[in-house]
């Protein structure tokens, strides 16, 4: 099964004008996505853990004629920054650059002159609904979502239960995943975390990523995983940080508002990789989460538009699992239930009290799709369709 990636064509247009950069989580699909661009004989690519390509890099010959250099995980070379911001001033007006890395790219720097001006980023996902079922998302701003007649439910099922990780998906085998999820996550240990940060600490750190697929779409506390850990909250919250930064696990902050007494403090976690999760209700919701994050990244990078990506709850313990802003401003509301159940009141509260356009109610296993005036009720697979 072959799938053009959904960045092809944002990037393809991009690298016409500035440097791209495609970060996102180890074995995401970034090396295969930027490998599509090579189809010249004077384009190259270099990976900054061979050795050799090492050397290449550094003596900075690149082909006389116009070409597409492919960097990847650059950012492990201390002095990244400045380097290619010398060799894009000296040689961008014929050398397309393109550099891919599992750390956020567009943040995570360790110093030298900025490249603001110089680049485009881009932030790849794992598949969703909307990207396998070949779905051209059509979202307007602030607008309701135009969601597809049709719906494919064995194909959310597939993803619900392999993941959003091209090789586990593709292969669809039991034995497959599980020892993929072990040498990932030793991967991930072992050269992401070691190569870029100084944890003292491994072996904490690796119990705080397994406690936390436990806490998956609950409000959590740094002091409680502190407690737990025994350690200190100044090292709780540099290990989130770093989980963050190269792509683990994402933070989903309260919204605040005058207008209801909302929790101001403590935030959601969800991981990049729902396939770990044991609950079917959590491991559901991150899976919801994950495909808003992705809509919220792709507008955001290829429009350029401000989205936020939010949950309710206030201090009566209403909630509601997610909401976007464009601009600080509510859009659309999401609740989600695994099993088919009826509107959520707290979608009403929420509803009205913040003024929403748009709610909806998105559940595994309904297939009825029932809007009441208010709240639209219906098939997760066919709301996740319509995303990016």
């Amino acid at each position: 099964m072959f799938v053009e990636r959904y960045l092809k064509q944002p990037i393809a247009i991009d690298l016409k004008e500035k440097m791209v950069f495609i970060s996102g989580p180890r074995q995401v699909g970034k090396t295969t996505l930027a490998k599509t661009f090579l189809t010249d004989k004077s384009d190259r690519y270099f990976n900054w853990d061979n050795r050799d390509d090492r050397r290449e890099i550094l003596s900075a010959r690149w082909p006389a004629e116009n070409a597409i250099i492919i960097f990847d995980e650059l950012h492990k070379y201390k002095n990244w920054k400045g380097w290619i911001k010398g060799e894009y001033d000296k040689n961008g007006d014929r050398i397309h650059f393109l550099i891919t890395g599992s750390a956020r790219l567009d943040i995570y720097r360790k110093g030298g002159d900025s490249l603001q001006g110089r680049y485009h980023a881009h932030r790849l996902h794992g598949f969703s609904v909307g990207e396998l079922s070949n779905i051209k998302s059509n979202i307007e701003i602030g607008r309701e979502i135009d969601f597809p007649s049709s719906f494919d439910q064995n194909l959310l099922i597939s993803l619900f239960h392999y993941g959003p990780f091209p090789e586990p998906f593709l292969k669809q085998n039991e034995r497959y995943l599980r020892r993929w999820q072990r040498e990932r996550i030793d991967r991930f240990f072992r050269e992401d975390v070691r190569d870029l940060e100084s944890i003292r600490d491994l072996s904490s750190m690796e119990l705080l990523a397994d406690m936390l697929k436990e806490r998956v779409g609950s409000p959590f506390s740094f002091q409680s995983l502190r407690e737990d850990l025994e350690v200190s909250h100044k090292a709780i919250s540099h290990w989130i940080d770093v989980f963050e930064r190269l792509y683990f696990c994402f933070i989903v902050p309260p919204f605040t508002g005058s207008k209801i007494r909302s929790l101001k403090k403590l935030p959601k976690l969800y991981l990049w990789d729902w396939s770990t999760i044991d609950d079917k209700g959590a491991r559901f919701e991150n899976l919801v989460a994950c495909h808003l994050l992705k809509m919220k990244h792709a507008l955001e990078d290829q429009e350029g538009f401000e989205i936020g990506l939010y949950y309710l709850r206030d201090t009566s313990k209403r909630e509601v699992d997610f909401l976007i802003t464009n601009e600080d401003k509510p859009w659309f509301a999401v609740e989600c239930k695994y099993s088919k159940s009826n509107a959520s009141p707290s979608l009403f509260y929420f509803g009205e009290r913040l003024s929403i356009p748009y709610l909806y109610q998105v559940s595994l296993e309904g297939e009825d799709d029932v809007y009441d005036g208010r709240v639209r009720v219906m098939p997760a697979a066919k709301f996740l369709g319509s995303l990016p």
